[in-house]
């Protein structure tokens, strides 16, 4: 990214500035520079390295969001496709699902930001690094926001992405509720001097686990601690001491990399926006790693997020669009916050929870609970409340093969550049967008064969969807352009008079 130095003194105005530049903030950040609005990243790290890596790959419909945007190639690249869906231990499989994308990807959250950030520096987005924000002050038209190093930075629109500590939700004094740990676990990267016990096993705290790192010498290991402790910083003799009192031996672990501690402290910020200043991604929601829901909802915040403030900054929606941000995501946070707790409980060791995790191994490979929790945990089965109507409605837009005047395309390749599109599929010139013109694409299509979503199955085929930038249909025709209108004016604004 363009670095910003603290001599740097060319540009001190934003639009939108990010505290943060995580997987959630760097995300956030494309999506906005894709509406071509003036937006900047702080992030106290001086480059993009990571040490140690906690999150381990995305799920399926991550996997889409980066489709849309034509970057997914990117990612599948350095990574492994697998079926990464599951509720605990449970393996969920997905491949029978209607996506293209019917597995996870295998990859570590470093790679995935330094590929991520690639892609953002490609598109010109300012970084200041090696600082954060230490205070801002809002009012009715922007935020006055004060960095480490002593600049001052002026933005419409402050977005905190910095993590489950988030100081920008702090000092806007949004409330944090939620429930205390009731385990924690060690996470390394180092060397160990005696073979250990690989793989993953369940004890009275949970999980333990060691497993190789890909240079086949080197270990992971993820270890529950008998007293459960808070703080990401902990020791190498507390490693030690976590290893012994469980295996009777610290395999004579030496050289580490990397050593965090990590707990299910379950939290979801009251609200994800007060005045100018936003949350997404950790600090609006913490929890358990269980199923590996963290990053891959941080990102779909970002995608949820980036286009509404891209249209409230450039005057073409009212800032009453951002209120749909915490409708529609806080529900699915919430949703996550509990499942993720359900998960961590039926990891502990006793044999009645061990009973428990049987039974519900049995009844997830049945085949309708197992769709049910494999598109909750995927992400295929997002669902916003936009209304009674078709069941297109407030779900992802299928990635049809479809053929238009130019030949056949991919309807996530009509999402590349962020923008709306009315997909018109009935009569050509049946529909007419009129001044929405300038703000929504219409492209007429046909396509033939059944429509099908992940878990509901078959639905009737439209005449016409109207797709946001995030991918999600905001409006479905059947035959007659009825609530089109309104659905435009909703979404994308009242059209400004010639």
């Amino acid at each position: 990214m363009h670095d910003e130095s603290a001599r740097d003194v060319a540009v001190t105005k934003h639009a939108v500035v990010i505290a943060g530049g995580g997987p959630t903030g760097l995300m956030l950040a494309a999506e906005l520079a894709l509406a071509r609005v003036d937006v900047a990243i702080v992030e106290r790290r001086a480059t993009q390295d990571l040490a140690g890596s906690r999150a381990g790959g995305l799920h399926a419909r991550t996997i889409e969001v980066l489709d849309q945007r034509g970057v997914a190639d990117r990612f599948l690249a350095e990574g492994k496709t697998a079926q990464v869906a599951a509720f605990a231990t449970t393996p969920l499989d997905i491949s029978d699902f209607p996506t293209r994308h019917n597995y996870g990807l295998a990859l570590w959250q470093n790679h995935f930001e330094r590929i991520l950030a690639a892609w953002v520096d490609e598109l010109g987005v300012p970084n200041y690094r090696a600082r954060e924000v230490t205070d801002f002050e809002q009012d009715d038209t922007g935020v006055d926001i004060t960095l480490s190093d002593g600049r001052s930075l002026r933005a419409q629109y402050l977005v905190g992405c910095d993590g489950g500590r988030s100081l920008i939700r702090k000092k806007a004094g949004i409330e944090f509720p939620g429930w205390d740990p009731s385990v924690s676990y060690l996470i390394a990267e180092a060397a160990m001097a005696s073979e250990p016990k690989l793989g993953m096993r369940w004890g009275d705290k949970g999980v333990y686990g060691i497993g190789k790192l890909d240079d086949g010498k080197r270990v992971r290991v993820v270890w529950g601690e008998v007293q459960v402790k808070q703080g990401d910083e902990p020791t190498l003799d507390e490693l030690r001491e976590a290893l012994i009192a469980v295996d009777g031996t610290d395999y004579g672990i030496h050289d580490v990399t990397w050593l965090s501690r990590f707990t299910d402290a379950t939290r979801q910020a009251a609200s994800y926006r007060k005045g100018r200043v936003l949350l997404a991604g950790d600090a609006a929601h913490v929890h358990s790693p269980a199923n590996g829901q963290g990053l891959n909802l941080g990102v779909q915040d970002a995608v949820n997020l980036g286009w509404k403030l891209a249209q409230v900054v450039q005057g073409l929606s009212p800032e009453s669009l951002l209120d749909t941000y915490q409708a529609e995501r806080h529900p699915i946070g919430a949703r996550v916050l509990k499942h993720t707790m359900a998960a961590t409980a039926i990891n502990r060791g006793d044999e009645r929870t061990q009973a428990l995790r049987e039974t519900m191994a049995e009844l997830l490979k049945m085949d309708a609970p197992r769709k049910r929790y494999a598109g909750m945990i995927s992400g295929l089965d997002i669902h916003y409340d936009l209304g009674a109507g078709h069941p297109l409605l407030g779900r992802r837009m299928p990635d049809l093969e479809v053929v238009t005047e130019s030949g056949s395309r991919r309807v996530f390749t009509l999402l590349h550049e962020a923008r709306p599109v009315l997909l018109d599929l009935g009569e050509p010139g049946a529909l007419d967008i009129g001044p929405w013109a300038d703000r929504v694409r219409k492209v007429d299509a046909r396509y033939e064969g059944a429509w099908e979503l992940p878990v509901l199955g078959a639905v009737a085929a439209p005449t016409a969807v109207l797709v946001r930038p995030d991918g999600h249909v905001a409006w479905v025709g059947e035959g007659t352009d009825h609530g089109l209108r309104s659905a435009l004016t909703t979404w994308f604004g009242v059209p400004t008079a010639p």
